[in-house]
């Protein structure tokens, strides 16, 4: 039995959610570029492979066509919206500009097939495309068409090979999973990508690589560096030296609830408390691309310091680990070993004499994943669940400069946003919440007192990915008593502000 569904990305905003998908049927996905060719679709061991959208035109010279080989194999395929245009056209279609374009929401006028067998009742599917089928190649069948396009599905199932001009990943397409779980039955591949079995597999992995070596680990506080010290405990025990750096600059609490919470659950935890040096680090610094290479300078040789005493003091150590995971692989162009050093507490840039040999259990996984793989290992919720957070923290969500003062101010009314958030039922729902501590000051009244003081933005935002985001729409109830709770338990404010920026134009951090 086959190990995945290889999808072939064409560029289409929607390729991480059709991986997504078919990962949430319980089946392993890998994400390959056309150009990588059938050689790294085959190192994923595939029974089958999805073509993506896209947004070219099949009918450009310079269009993105096939993988060389991918018809000889004999793997069952499944086209999406410009994949199935690229499909039609390598095995003699033709494709043409749509005479009525469609983009959003459409019904399916009728629908029969394979791919549609137990599919009831009115399907709407979305839309998101220029160019037709006009004439589906030999052998195909038209399973599906809308009022404006005749060609909306067709297939060949006695090769395995389906095509949809709609979208069947997104959830604007409230049936569209329903389609793709019947392409999985059609590959026979294995279904057993379980947070249970990618901790078995990763737990095998670790031992077999690090072979009775030593391990070292950077702990942000975040979610992903703290569930690798739990899957690097179980599989390590004491060989594991976790490293938690108390920067100063994290959230309400947090360094002491991550510290009590893996110390609990047997992890060998190392705390230096860092806070003097961070912030001396950053005094007079206001240029947010500067706060992040000062926090990022002064991480790397606290990190590098602990190193060698714990190296001085217990022996050798040969591996660090990192909590990388598969959105980092992809945007470094997906290759075994490509991932980027994103952020300071990934501890990439330790000095030559000081190098270890690198382990990223985490390097296929995305990031709701690795709550699941938490929740499996016995993480809090609490924990696990939290939205991501920066790796410079708080310092780039103060504009100007960081004072222990103002981290001060800037940690209450978070914490009062956060709690707030849980009151009302609203914290899971959103992506990422924050507040940002802006250099403006504003006259304000207090009882009979005139006052001048800072004042604070909020910004919650939806997503999938964080690649885009929306703002989220708080109820105006929960918007007014967060306000009333900051101006009265953070007396250094006295205004308070709501961004409804979107991803684009804006970024979900202002820094």
């Amino acid at each position: 039995m086959s190990d995945s569904i290889v999808v072939i990305d064409y560029g289409s905003q929607y390729t991480r959610l059709i991986t997504r998908r078919l990962r949430e049927l319980d089946v392993f996905s890998a994400i390959v570029r056309p150009e990588d060719g059938m050689e790294a679709v085959r190192a994923h061991r595939p029974a089958g492979v999805v073509l993506s959208g896209g947004p070219s035109s099949v009918t450009r010279d310079d269009a993105p066509g096939l993988p060389e080989g991918l018809l000889d194999s004999e793997l069952p395929i499944l086209a999406i919206c410009y994949g199935m245009q690229a499909l039609a056209r390598a095995l003699g279609g033709e494709v043409a500009p749509s005479a009525v374009r469609e983009y959003g929401k459409a019904d399916l006028a009728w629908y029969r097939g394979d791919l549609f067998d137990g599919v009831e009742g009115t399907f709407t599917a979305w839309m998101s495309h220029g160019d037709s089928v006009v004439r589906p190649p030999d052998g195909f069948e038209v399973t599906a068409a809308t009022e404006d396009t005749p060609v909306a599905a067709m297939e060949d199932r006695e090769r395995g090979r389906y095509a949809l001009q709609f979208h069947p990943e997104v959830r604007h397409t409230p049936k569209g999973g329903a389609l793709l779980e019947r392409f999985v039955e059609r590959t026979g591949v294995r279904r057993d990508w379980t947070p249970d079995a990618i901790i078995d597999r990763a737990i095998e992995d670790v031992r077999g690589r690090t072979a009775g070596e030593r391990v070292l680990l950077g702990i942000s506080g975040g979610v992903d560096s703290s569930t690798l010290g739990l899957l690097l405990h179980r599989a390590l025990g004491d060989r594991l030296e976790a490293v938690f750096v108390d920067t100063g600059l994290l959230r309400m609490n947090e360094g002491t609830e991550v510290a009590r919470a893996l110390r609990g659950l047997g992890v060998r935890l190392t705390v230096v408390d860092a806070r003097d040096r961070f912030l001396a680090a950053l005094a007079g610094v206001t240029d947010p691309e500067e706060k992040r290479k000062a926090v990022g300078r002064t991480f790397i040789d606290v990190f590098q310091e602990e190193a060698v005493r714990l190296q001085r003091e217990h022996g050798p150590i040969r591996f660090l680990a990192q909590g990388t995971l598969y959105p980092d692989v992809i945007e470094s162009a997906g290759g075994q070993g490509a991932a980027n050093i994103k952020s300071h507490h990934n501890v990439g840039g330790l000095p030559e004499d000081l190098r270890f040999d690198l382990i990223e259990p985490f390097r296929t996984l995305f990031k709701d994943e690795v709550r699941e793989v938490a929740a499996a290992l016995g993480l809090p919720k609490e924990l696990r669940d939290r939205h991501p957070f920066p790796g410079p923290g708080l310092a780039i969500r103060i504009l100007g400069e960081v004072t222990e003062e103002r981290l001060e101010v800037l940690r209450r009314v978070d914490d009062v946003f956060v709690r707030s958030l849980r009151e009302f039922g609203q914290y899971d729902a959103i992506w990422q919440a924050l507040a940002i501590l802006t250099p403006l000051r504003s006259v304000g009244v207090m009882g009979d007192g005139r006052t001048y003081a800072h004042t604070v933005a909020l910004r919650a935002v939806t997503s999938v990915d964080g690649m885009t985001a929306d703002w989220a729409r708080i109820p105006h109830e929960l918007l007014a008593t967060v306000s009333n709770r900051i101006v009265n338990q953070v007396p250094e404010v006295n205004r308070v502000v709501y961004d409804v920026t979107s991803k684009p134009p804006g970024t979900i951090e202002w820094e």
